[in-house]
Parts: C-alpha cells; sequence; structure tokens
C-alpha cells in the first residue's frame, strides 16, 4: 500500500507557518485536552490540532474499519494495536481530507468548528500508556567519551558493547510529557575522597538528548522478532530527555547499573511522528566496527537523517543552544534494538517506550550530555547573556528539537521542553 500522505507536492487548505514542523506530509499523532475538557486523540498540521475523534465520528474514516471508539480514548495504546496497515490508512485519508484540493470539510464551517482547534486551545497529554520502558546505549561517541572519563581511556568500550545493543530497563512511571517540571532529586553520593556516602540534592543534574520509539503488539512470550520484520512493530517516534542525576548514578550503579540516578523523570515530545512520515529520511549508519552476530546483521538503510538541537535557558533569560547533534550516529539501529531486546523471547506491548541512548556525534559541540560538554564540568559552557553551566541549575529549562528536511520538505517533532524546579518539599 504506496505512502500517499507523503507525496511532496501535496499543500493543505489549512493555513500553516513557513518552515513549519507539521506540514500535512507530517501528520503526527498526540493526545490532548480540547477547550471543552475532552480528551480526544489528534493530530496537527501546522500551528492548527486536529480532532480525530470528531472526525471519525462525523463520518469521514468510513470505509476504514475502525472501532467507533477508537480516537476517543485517553491513549494511542488501542490504536497503535491496530496495526500498521491501520495507521497508514488512517494517515493517508487525514491527508486527502486536508488537501487544498478537496472541499468536503474545507467548506463545512459546522464541521471545522467541531473538529479543529489553534494550539492554544488544548493541552497536550501523554501520549500513549507506558507499559514498559527500556534505555539503550547506542552511541559510540557517547559510550566512549564515558569510558574515557570513568575508566581506561584506551579501552574505552567495555568488550560487550561492539557485540549488542546494550540496555537497561528503566520506570515508566516518571517519563511525562513536555512542559511538566521536574525537581531536582535527591539520593546518596559518594564525595570526592571520601570513604563513607552522604544523602542529599544532586549537584550533577544532566539532560541526555535521545529519541525513543515506541511500538505495537510484536511477539508471544519465547517469540523473537527478527530483525528484517522488527520494524513492521515500530509506531512512530519522539524527542526524549532522559534525565540523569551524575553524582548519584556514580555511586549506585555498580553492579546493577542505573536506577535512582535516571528514574526521577524522562521528558518526551508529545506528538509521535509515524515511521512513514519518515521513511523519505532515510540513511546508513555507521558501519560495524566488528562483524555482529548473524541475527543482528541487515542489509540496506536502518538509520534516519534526524537533525537535533539542545538548547539551555535560565530563568527569565534567552536561550543557549549548547549542541547540536544527529540520530544518524547512533551505532545500534532501531531495529537491532528491538530484535535484540526480543530474541530471548521477551514480548513486547502496544504503548512500549524504547530510548536510544544518548546521541553524541563526533565532534565537541555534538556531544549529547552537559557531563561530555563540559568535560564533566572542567570545561563549563558559557551562555548568552552571561555566566556559564557545567550541569543543570535550578529554574533552567532545557529544550530539545529535531527535524528532517529533504527536497523542500521539513518533518519536526516539535520540541520537548522541560523546567529543573528546586528539591521538592511539602
Amino acid at each position: 500500500m504506496p505512502i500517499t500522505a507523503n507525496y511532496p507536492d501535496r499543500k493543505t487548505w489549512i493555513e500553516t507557518p513557513l518552515n513549519t514542523d507539521f506540514p500535512i506530509q507530517n501528520i503526527p499523532f498526540g493526545v490532548f485536552l480540547t477547550r471543552d475538557d475532552i480528551i480526544t486523540i489528534g493530530t496537527r498540521i501546522g500551528d492548527t490540532a486536529i480532532d480525530l475523534g470528531a472526525l471519525h465520528q462525523l463520518g469521514y474514516f468510513e470505509e476504514i474499519p475502525l472501532t467507533d471508539d477508537i480516537f476517543l480514548q485517553d491513549s494511542l495504546n488501542d490504536f497503535i494495536s491496530d496495526g500498521k496497515k491501520t495507521w497508514r490508512l488512517v494517515r493517508n485519508r487525514i491527508a486527502e481530507i486536508f488537501d487544498a484540493k478537496n472541499n468536503t470539510l474545507k467548506n463545512n464551517e459546522k464541521h471545522r468548528q467541531e473538529v479543529l482547534f489553534s494550539l492554544d486551545e488544548i493541552e497536550m497529554q501523554l501520549p500513549v500508556r507506558i507499559g514498559d520502558y527500556t534505555d539503550f546505549y547506542s552511541s559510540i561517541e557517547h559510550a566512549t567519551n564515558v569510558g574515557k572519563m570513568f575508566r581506561d581511556p584506551d579501552n574505552a568500550l567495555l568488550p560487550n558493547w561492539l557485540h549488542m545493543p546494550v540496555g537497561y530497563h528503566g520506570r515508566s512511571s516518571s517519563i511525562i510529557p513536555s512542559g511538566i517540571p521536574v525537581h531536582r532529586p535527591q539520593g546518596q553520593k559518594l564525595t570526592n575522597g571520601a570513604s563513607e556516602p552522604i544523602f542529599g540534592p544532586s549537584r550533577l543534574v544532566d539532560f541526555e538528548l535521545e529519541m525513543a520509539f515506541i511500538t505495537t503488539d510484536a511477539n508471544q512470550l519465547g517469540e523473537p522478532i527478527p530483525l528484517e520484520e522488527a520494524e513492521d512493530y515500530i509506531f512512530g517516534m519522539v524527542l526524549f530527555n532522559d534525565w540523569s542525576a551524575r553524582d548519584i548514578q556514580k555511586w549506585e550503579y555498580v553492579p546493577l547499573g542505573p536506577f535512582l540516578g535516571k528514574n526521577f523523570a524522562s521528558s518526551i515530545s508529545p506528538w509521535i511522528v509515524t515511521m512513514d512520515a519518515l521513511e523519505p529520511y532515510r540513511t546508513e549508519g555507521p558501519k560495524p566496527l566488528k562483524e555482529q552476530l548473524p541475527y543482528l546483521q541487515y542489509e540496506g538503510k536502518k538509520s534516519f537523517d534526524i537533525n537535533l538541537e539542545v538548547a539551555i535557558q535560565p530563568e527569565k533569560s534567552v536561550e543557549t543552544v549548547v549542541a547540536k547533534s544527529n540520530f544518524k550516529y547512533m551505532y545500534w539501529s532501531m531495529a537491532q534494538q528491538l530484535t535484540h531486546h526480543t530474541i530471548n523471547g521477551c514480548p513486547v506491548n502496544s504503548g512500549d517506550m524504547m530510548g536510544s541512548g544518548t546521541l553524541s556525534g563526533p565532534t565537541p559541540d555534538s556531544y549529547g550530555s552537559m557531563l561530555e560538554l563540559s568535560w564533566r564540568g572542567e570545561k563549563p559552557l558559557p551562555l548568552k547573556e552571561g555566566g556559564s553551566r557545567k550541569f543543570i541549575d535550578d529554574n533552567d529549562t532545557v529544550i530539545m528539537r529535531g527535524h528532517c528536511e529533504k527536497g523542500g520538505v521539513r518533518i519536526g517533532f516539535g520540541e520537548v521542553s522541560t523546567k529543573l524546579l528546586p528539591v521538592f518539599k511539602k
């Protein structure tokens, strides 16, 4: 079935800003609260939000086999469970409805009033109920930098790193949408030269520039997903700020890995950009430095050319862009990650989320965390209106953005913006 929604010359009758992240070729999916306090599943073109629940009730998806309430829910989980064929049919139909040559909805003022919202009339929600969350560690530049800092610089990568996508299971209850602030975490830390830990606020709160993919129901317990089928079970992607407390993490992570240093918060962009929308932006990933085991080998382009940036905005100040990277730097692809995740028979469900790991590039200005950008605080980053940062201060807002661009068409993710508040006090 062709992806007609991606036609690069398609125009829309909805007024859209120049260089919007959300042209008619994007058609992402999200969940929002409307001006009437109704939660619905929707999409977005330019700066206009579209209520898919209302659109469905008005008969615009008649020929597509959908349940009556598929878009009248507070999460995308059931829609995602319907599978790739349904996602593509719905997205293609939305493109037809809002095509500049289609007057059906355009000329129906009553229907338009029910379906269309300005962005200031809605409140974005978490788009899926995240049952399980896995974070990978798949940027070779990031893994090498961390290895140089904390281990042997000549043997920065651990022996398993070039053989498999390393990952750990995280906490889904603290994943939040853009705009929800987080508090500085507290925990145990081992200060320099000390032999016993102390308890207190983390002094080394950091962002991690990541992306995450969302899966559909994929396999039964015991059933691996072959690599050549893995992408069929990926619905789409979001920007992902996987917050970290470096001092807490350093003391706790041996022997079982990240715990309190990572599970206090992770922030995502609220619109899920589908794999169909990203199809034109496929690109080659890094070449393997060692031959990979057969179940992880693949042919073709499994990465995506997604430009990424991170900005820090102190309170009552302008933002400073501190890093620019790209998703294509990721050594282990999403397909490899999902295949490895299930090679032992681990079942994957609708709404599960898997983080890429920090997406650092090959140059110092493309590093994806303050740990690397300031090199453990040894090289503070200057800010536009004075001052500098080694890590994230209270009341700083961290903003991440991402977009693809090719042939005059830009597909973006919007942003994930999160303010760091002081330690929580009752």
